[in-house]
């Protein structure tokens, strides 16, 4: 089979996603960027590579040249699918329609625009919504999405799959996996990710005195882009008990804040899915995560982690303390997370399934 899949964005994705595809069959990755540096050593030599410089979106004459040009590559390729990445806005309305005799598939990772999320607003949802109707099948990363897709983007059911969450493996896993940083006297709950309201920091930094009046070594580590964290570190009660790393965040420095961390925290307001959860798995960390959106979806309440209301900053607490004080019972939530990454969420098994779709939108025609 071959395969185009397109992305202009979301390499933490894509790559490990045409790894494993590349195992089964032949896989171009086309990428745009906008200029900034990407690291593709991680990509596999089996994967042809094709970059595109992308314009900026509201350089019309510009982006319909290099989306033309696109089409062209594209078609010269003869795929027996194409994959695109949640949705690209002139992709969808020039490039789309010049691909209609080949089988498109369209990964729709947020379904709906998240609170806050300042980046995601920047591009009009219509035009995303463009893409999703001309693909013969879409994926979304949980069953509530699937339903929540079928209903407010007017998708049919048979043409939405479920697919998990790709773990990001490009994050080395260094020879001190499963450290602690309890030897050192702290025990670290890690806050990862892009910062916007929907992630519900705020309800982290109101738990601490409540966390750290049972677990005084516990510290709370951010680390992450987004709002201006001045409005957070003003809500802190306790500053000594925070470190930030508001910054991008390479691979290397990943492994190293999610090796040091004793639990990974996602006290998410809204949520589509989280790449934050098989990252979390893949090292070994038990999570504690809100009851919204795809996250039940990801985290097994009692088994892989543990499940609070949103917006409830005691529950948020208790759950936290509990596996802060309990060795064991952390330990073996993150032993089963290792293995449910391993058997749902590793390259192998999300390319496994991810072809089963292919087969689909070419039997569709």
């Amino acid at each position: 089979m071959k395969i185009v899949l397109v992305s202009f964005g979301l390499t933490d994705y894509c790559i490990p996603l045409a790894n494993g595809l590349a195992e089964r069959a032949s896989v171009t990755y086309v990428y745009g960027h906008k200029g900034s540096p990407v690291d593709f050593s991680s990509l596999s030599p089996k994967v042809t590579l094709q970059q595109y410089a992308e314009p900026r979106l509201r350089q019309l004459t510009s982006q319909i040249k290099c989306m033309l040009r696109l089409a062209r590559d594209i078609r010269a390729r003869a795929p027996d699918v194409v994959h695109l990445q949640h949705a690209h806005p002139w992709f969808n309305l020039i490039a789309l329609p010049l691909l209609k005799r080949f089988p498109v598939v369209c990964t729709i990772h947020d379904v709906l625009p998240h609170p806050g999320d300042k980046l995601s607003a920047k591009t009009p949802f219509w035009t995303q919504r463009v893409g999703y109707r001309q693909a013969s099948q879409v994926i979304v990363h949980g069953h509530s999405l699937k339903a929540l897709a079928a209903a407010r983007l007017k998708i049919s059911a048979t043409r939405i799959n479920c697919v998990p969450m790709i773990a990001n493996v490009t994050v080395p896993l260094t020879t001190a996996q499963g450290a602690s940083q309890s030897a050192k006297g702290t025990k670290d709950i890690l806050f990862f990710g892009r910062i916007f309201e929907y992630k519900g920091l705020r309800y982290l930094i109101e738990a601490e005195p409540l966390i750290t009046a049972r677990v005084p070594e516990a510290r709370i580590v951010i680390a992450g882009t987004g709002d201006d964290l001045e409005k957070y570190q003003r809500q802190m009660v306790h500053p000594g008990q925070f470190v930030v790393h508001n910054h991008f965040i390479s691979n290397q420095e990943m492994s190293t804040l999610f090796n040091e961390a004793e639990v990974v925290a996602l006290p998410y307001i809204e949520a589509s899915q989280s790449g934050v959860v098989p990252v979390a798995y893949r090292f070994g960390k038990a999570v504690v995560a809100s009851r919204v959106g795809g996250l039940p979806d990801f985290v097994d309440d009692g088994q892989t982690g543990l499940l609070v209301p949103p917006r409830d900053t005691h529950a948020l607490a208790a759950a936290l303390v509990r596996l802060l004080m309990d060795d064991s019972l952390r330990r073996q939530m993150g032993h089963k997370g290792r293995m449910k990454m391993e058997a749902e969420c590793s390259p192998r098994a999300v390319a496994a399934l991810t072809l089963d779709v292919y087969r689909k939108a070419i039997a569709a025609g």
